[in-house]
């Protein structure tokens, strides 16, 4: 299986500006810039795009990991924060709530820890990763 998205980018590396499109068109020519990246204007930029690549594919192999120890999430909500300095992404935290009938703090904990360490964007980050769990 091979995944896709194309970036176009016009212009100075400050003055430009650029747009991102995935194959799935969920992103259709959204706008991304110097601004969208480093001030506040609206539009995306390549850190929150790696925030939500993150937290979906740790929620999801949380998910397989749970059901793989008995355990059916009722929901699960993480929220990804990507920590860019220097020119470089130097760490990505993860925090989730989770409810899930029948499992205690400790067991919820190790599950998070193992999703944190093996779902696929994890392995593919080269940065510090860590996590905080709160059952809800």
């Amino acid at each position: 299986m091979i995944r896709n998205a194309t970036a176009v980018w016009n212009g100075s590396g400050k003055d430009g500006n650029g747009r991102v499109t995935t194959a799935s068109h969920v992103l259709n020519q959204t706008p991304y810039s110097y601004k969208t990246r480093f001030e506040n204007e609206p539009g995306t930029n390549p850190e929150e795009l790696v925030a939500a690549a993150h937290a979906g594919c740790f929620t999801m192999k949380l998910s397989f990991v749970l059901n793989e120890k008995g355990f059916t999430p009722d929901s699960l909500q993480t929220k990804c924060e990507i920590t860019f300095e220097n020119g470089a992404i130097t760490k990505s935290h993860l925090i989730v709530e989770g409810k899930v009938p029948g499992i205690d703090t400790q067991k919820f904990e190790e599950c998070v820890k193992d999703a944190e360490q093996n779902c696929p964007i994890s392995k593919l980050l080269n940065t510090a990763i860590s996590s905080e769990a709160k059952l809800v």
